[in-house]
């Protein structure tokens, strides 16, 4: 009876971290996803539109993606843009938010092994907790979608910021912050949009992964190739 509870609470931990690994690696794989942004750029033809070459849009805009890597040490300096002391301490906020999620995918990722490996020792199943993490990575995205069809983008955007932000430095000024005209609204809805389906079309894999079936499958695959 004691191992069974243990077993359950390691399936429900387990499950968590399947959560929290998923939303957290979508966030850290948009982030770092620079040929999106190259697509983003030419397919609403930014550059034109704020006056700035598409070579140098793109080698700011990476000095700022790797700035908010985690193996990124040293301040944030833009190779054309000025910079002001807000939007330096904005862009600080902002690196801590990222280094969240990339050190919290590596944590769970660490966690969830381990988990497994104590899981197939016991010689559990991991069918259930891949389903209990694929339903729960669904959770943040179904609200998300919900709270901007109740609010619309824009205020959602607001809201968002003012959660997670404690001053207005995030209101740029493009006179004293350039970078602004190369990271418009529209990126931003572009990239929580490719969070969400990438959050979903994970969820959808483990569900299905972790369903009894899909396991009967796999093991006629192996059985015939063996």
């Amino acid at each position: 009876m004691q191992n069974k509870k243990k077993t359950a609470i390691i399936n429900v931990i387990a499950a968590v971290l399947i959560a929290v690994l998923v939303i957290s690696a979508s966030v850290t794989a948009t982030l770092f996803d620079r040929p999106a942004y190259k697509r983003f750029q030419e397919k609403t033809g930014l550059p034109g539109a704020v006056g700035i070459s598409e070579e140098e849009l793109l080698e700011n805009y990476s000095a700022l993606i790797d700035y908010n890597s985690i193996f990124f040490t040293g301040p944030l300096a833009f190779p054309t843009f000025q910079m002001s002391e807000a939007g330096r301490i904005h862009f600080e906020e902002v690196k801590a938010i990222f280094s969240y999620f990339q050190i919290m995918s590596i944590v769970s990722a660490l966690l969830l092994a381990l988990c497994c490996l104590i899981l197939l020792i016991r010689r559990q199943s991991i069918a259930y907790l891949l389903r209990a993490g694929g339903i729960l990575s669904l959770v943040i995205p179904a609200v998300v979608v919900l709270v901007m069809a109740a609010v619309g983008w824009d205020r959602f955007f607001v809201i968002f910021h003012e959660v997670f932000f404690n001053n207005d430095f995030w209101v740029f000024d493009a006179q004293t912050d350039p970078v602004i005209l190369i990271l418009p609204d529209s990126f931003f809805l572009n990239c929580l949009v490719r969070i969400v389906v990438c959050i979903v079309v994970s969820a959808v894999l483990l569900i299905w992964g972790g369903n009894p079936k899909t396991f009967e499958i796999y093991y006629k695959i192996l059985k015939k190739k063996s």
